[in-house]
């Protein structure tokens, strides 16, 4: 069975990040097509460059330079936790971002330490100029929040368009949310979850309404998709999928509501 493509609201959600104009319907759907398009052309490539390195590799690799490990920069995000109890792919991919970004710029001032004394090899004087000249100074941390930057940013709670009605929700409310209605917390990674199905959903009654007023003849049949959007807009969509997903945590003897509970609700089921 094939991949689902990205939905047209989660792609204007992560659009939101690089532009602050609004997308219309018929760009968020040619952007997921080309996005699907750009993979056609990258993976290929990818898979090509990571056989020619090692003909017995199984896994698609980054053959065009190492990356930070996922897996143990997520285990050394998760010893640093203090509040929150796991942390989510798009926070390890954001991290892993600004980590090498940092990376990058402390191994540019370094080699230019080592350039101004006329040297080939980067020494640890050089490497300790550049750490001093990138540390913060403790005025700025006394007098001021510092920016939110990087990893800091992926986690950070963001306000994410819903369908083109406008409603917002985050995940950071829906994780706020989640004990109230399912009396349980809920991970981030189910958080996710749960919001992509929330967009895939809102699609569907927006075209449902739409398609409804342009070819429908029967006016009780536009009213009850208006009603079910009215539902989305008020969470009561969102309150039943929790309320489904603690009972299914509960019955597997979990504490929490985890991404396996979320993928195992259908979430056009009325209820």
């Amino acid at each position: 069975m094939p991949a689902k493509p990205y939905s047209p609201s989660h792609i204007a959600a992560v659009a939101g990040g690089f532009t602050e104009l609004r997308l219309s319907g018929a760009v968020k759907a040619m952007l997921v097509e080309a996005l699907c398009a750009e993979l056609d052309r990258l993976v290929p490539q990818m898979e090509a460059a990571t056989l020619a390195v090692d003909e017995e590799r199984k896994t698609l690799d980054d053959a065009a330079r190492t990356r930070l490990n996922y897996n143990r920069t997520r285990e050394l995000m998760i010893d640093r936790l203090d509040a929150l109890e796991s942390v989510g792919s798009a926070a390890v991919q954001g991290a892993i971002e600004h980590l090498e970004s940092y990376l990058a710029t402390v191994l540019q001032q370094a080699g230019e330490a080592a350039g101004r004394d006329r040297v080939a090899t980067i020494k640890d004087r050089h490497l300790t100029q550049a750490l001093s000249h990138l540390a913060p100074s403790e005025s700025n941390e006394d007098d001021e929040p510092a920016p939110v930057v990087g990893a800091e940013a992926v986690i950070a709670p963001e306000q994410v368009v819903v369908g083109s009605g406008g409603g917002m929700l985050t995940e950071g409310a829906l994780v706020s949310i989640a004990k109230s209605h399912a009396g349980m917390p809920v991970t981030l990674e189910a958080a996710r979850e749960l919001l992509d199905l929330y967009y895939m959903y809102v699609d569907q009654v927006e075209a449902d309404i739409m398609d409804e007023a342009r070819f429908g003849k029967d006016p009780s049949h536009l009213l009850e998709h208006i009603n079910r959007m009215r539902t989305l807009m008020g969470l009561g969509w969102m309150r039943r999928m929790l309320r489904a997903a603690a009972d299914e945590a509960r019955e597997r003897g979990y504490r929490r509501i985890d991404i396996e509970q979320i993928v195992n609700i259908d979430p056009f089921a009325e209820g």
